[in-house]
């Protein structure tokens, strides 16, 4: 006979400030969970599917912390005592304590938190193993051990993990299952793995969880497909960049080149700050906005020395770009060809001025003027032929979606950038060459609508198989970060 198809409720449970809130936002994807310092941040007992393309896979339920616990065990064990129960009713009794008319007015929290519980969900329990373990939490785990319900204890290390041991031999004599888990750190492998072993807990459980995993790796492949699609419109769009001024007949074209080059600077980064929304969007990070500090280092000039030198091409690679297109200047080769190559993330200072040249930063685009069949002249500022250029947007936006994509939805901090990160994430030789064509095709002049959807369409096609590589560089680093341990 065929198990029943349920989808799982987990009821995250514990003290109040062990990280609760940051375990539903994180397996739950959702950044509008309220996680604060202070106590008390959750109230009531809430509700949050998880569901891709409208399919649910399962639902958290945040609640408040235990505020009374050993004051509601000495009631269910008086309860018990005078109805003369065993342990076979102990979950009986909890049900009719929490529906118990008295109970929510004695005992708020306890009874919030167990209503979803008596319900028929299942136990998440969260501890601190930054913190000593305490005899006052045995009252909260006899609680849960009453209920019957299937249960996982999670210890989350919030600021050390001094007392993950003497956690992890208190809460084996509670819960079948113990893991190690930072809430706020998780990667989606640990992720995984929490699922599927919550899904060994209740038989009902165990395909609806597999499901769940199942379809969180095939939103994790769309989601690489539809932020690698955003990287490659930011890039045919830039390429084809141009902005415009008319010029009376008698006036001096030059004397506009200075204020169309801002615009031009302006309109790509206004481009590029849209498309890193549309990446977050992805990634359903929408509070990130919010944050003014958030991406401090992608938020310097995109045309600026250490833009430059952290995401553009390596020496040699320009050199190779350059040689490749008919396109490198003598200067850029003769500049390139002394000393050792340039590596992603180089210091700035002294050298800078120096090496901005081959860099091409400073050649962005030029300014044509254009005679008018009706009179007049008409000053075009772009597109940009720079070598470089694209690599630098493409650098920028890799490394973006790199940290949104590992980011969990429990992280309120800003995200964390440093030019280092931007060397963890090389750029093969077949890559680039094969990037270095769908630019080449972009920058044909008169490229029809058709042919820049193909040249775009196979563009998204490299980036994607770029992106992939970096997940699994990623994911073979996560494996070599302890990150999760079993009891």
């Amino acid at each position: 006979m065929a198990e029943p198809f349920i989808e799982p409720v987990l009821a995250v449970v514990g003290h109040p400030n062990k990280g609760k809130s940051s375990l539903v936002a994180t397996l739950a994807q959702d950044d509008s969970v309220a996680i604060g310092a202070d106590p008390g941040t959750t109230l009531h007992a809430r509700e949050y599917p998880m569901r891709i393309d409208g399919q649910l896979l399962y639902t958290l339920v945040d609640t408040p912390g235990f505020q009374r616990a050993r004051q509601v065990l000495a009631v269910l064990e008086e309860r018990a005592r005078v109805a003369g129960a065993s342990a076979a009713d102990h979950s009986r009794i909890v049900e009719e304590f929490v529906k118990d008319t008295d109970s929510p007015r004695r005992f708020p929290d306890e009874c919030e938190l167990l209503r979803p519980i008596v319900d028929g969900a299942g136990i998440l329990y969260v501890v601190d193993g930054g913190v000593p373990y305490g005899a006052e939490y045995e009252a909260e785990m006899a609680i849960l051990r009453w209920t019957g319900a299937p249960s996982m204890a999670i210890i989350n290390p919030i600021a050390t993990d001094d007392h993950v041991e003497s956690w992890r031999a208190a809460l084996t004599q509670f819960f079948r299952v113990v893991r190690v888990i930072d809430a706020v750190e998780a990667d989606f492998a640990t992720r995984k793995r929490l699922l599927l072993a919550f899904g060994e807990l209740e038989t009902s459980w165990r395909g609806p969880v597999v499901a769940a995993v199942e379809a969180l790796d095939a939103e994790r492949d769309a989601r690489c497909r539809e932020a690698a699609r955003e990287i490659a419109e930011l890039l045919a769009d830039a390429l084809a960049l141009t902005v415009e001024e008319r010029v009376a007949p008698d006036e001096d074209p030059t004397q506009h080149r200075d204020a169309l080059e801002k615009r031009y600077k302006a309109e790509l980064e206004r481009r590029e700050e849209v498309h890193r929304r549309a990446v977050q969007n992805v990634y359903q990070h929408h509070a990130l906005e919010a944050n003014a500090d958030a991406l401090e280092l992608l938020d310097q000039d995109l045309f600026s020395e250490g833009t430059w030198l952290t995401f553009g091409l390596r020496r040699r690679d320009l050199v190779t770009a350059g040689a490749a297109s008919g396109a490198a200047t003598g200067a850029v080769v003769d500049v390139a060809l002394h000393g050792a190559s340039l590596l992603l993330g180089v210091a700035t200072g002294a050298a800078v001025g120096g090496l901005l040249g081959w860099l091409g930063a400073g050649r962005l685009a030029e300014m044509k003027v254009i005679d008018r069949p009706l009179g007049g002249k008409l000053a075009r500022f772009g597109p940009s032929k720079n070598l470089n250029f694209p690599f630098v947007l493409l650098g920028r936006a890799r490394y973006h979606r790199s940290l949104i994509a590992e980011r969990t939805h429990a992280m309120r901090t800003s995200v964390e950038v440093d030019s280092a990160g931007a060397v963890a994430l090389p750029l093969d030789a077949d890559l680039r060459k094969r990037i270095e064509k769908s630019f080449s095709n972009l920058r044909k002049p008169g490229l029809s609508p058709v042919a820049r959807i193909e040249a775009t369409d196979a563009l998204s096609t490299t980036i994607e198989e770029l992106l992939v590589r970096d997940e699994e560089r990623g994911s073979t680093t996560d494996e070599n970060r302890p990150s999760e341990s079993d009891a």
